[in-house]
């Protein structure tokens, strides 16, 4: 989980404005993580290689890219695809929701602000996952499928812009908890808000996120008008702005 016992999150409200945003699903959206180490404690007695070691490098990362690392014959998406569709329906009772992600969605849908769901899980672990929480189902997902490299590679991100049919030029806010996702974003060359909910505040800050909030009760929308949205950031940590 993220560290933030020792971190000034008082900083006084500021302003962001995009076109639209584009918002990681797993430690953005919900928290998984507990089903998701018992997922890799899983693969990894099927592999023969300690879990702990997966998990050291398997945050924000595609299963696909996790397995070409440790058992290239399982980097394949039927075999992938299957496995994570599982994980709702093997670990659902270890999931809930990011505090404020709920509201925070409910607001955008309400006034047809463009966002899209980025997310370095397959299709179906997405959905199983919305399935389980009883989510909004997102009008727009990028998945670990769409893209040809995951994150740090921004390509998911600048395909999350298109597939909202956004110019090319178009501002975006990216929301993430993961350093790769945060390098992902970046490189787009899209703002970051960082939350810690599974990672440190330094390994966001060392990432380049933009702004870095406690969850996302401290994003709040502010105005959507013209095109703009505006979206509020109250109590981010202070160093970060």
């Amino acid at each position: 989980m993220g560290s933030v016992e020792q971190s000034n999150f008082s900083a006084p409200p500021v302003v962001a404005s995009a076109r639209g945003l584009l918002l990681d699903f797993d430690g953005t959206i919900i928290d998984s993580t507990a089903a998701i180490i018992k997922h890799w404690h899983k693969q990894g007695e099927i592999m023969g290689v300690d879990p702990n070691v997966i998990l050291a490098s398997s945050h924000g990362r595609r299963s696909i890219d996790v397995f070409k690392m440790y058992d290239p014959s399982k980097a394949n998406w039927e075999y992938i695809i299957h496995q994570e569709s599982l994980i709702p329906k093997e670990f659902g009772q270890d999931a809930v929701e990011i505090p404020g992600a709920r509201k925070l969605l409910a607001s955008l849908d309400d006034v047809n602000v463009p966002w899209a769901v980025v997310t370095s899980g397959t299709r179906g672990l997405v959905n199983g996952w919305i399935e389980v929480l009883k989510l909004a189902h997102p009008r727009t997902m990028v998945v670990a499928e769409d893209v040809e490299n995951g994150k740090p590679d921004p390509t998911c991100y600048l395909l999350g812009r298109q597939r909202l049919r956004l110019p090319e030029n178009a501002e975006m806010i990216v929301f993430e908890d993961a350093p790769a996702g945060v390098r992902a974003g970046k490189a787009a060359g899209f703002k970051v808000i960082g939350l810690a909910t599974t990672h440190t505040v330094g390994q966001l800050r060392d990432a380049g996120a933009d702004w870095i909030v406690e969850d996302l009760r401290s994003v709040k929308l502010k105005d959507f008008k013209d095109g703009v949205v505006q979206v509020e950031i109250v109590n981010g940590l202070v160093d970060t702005f």
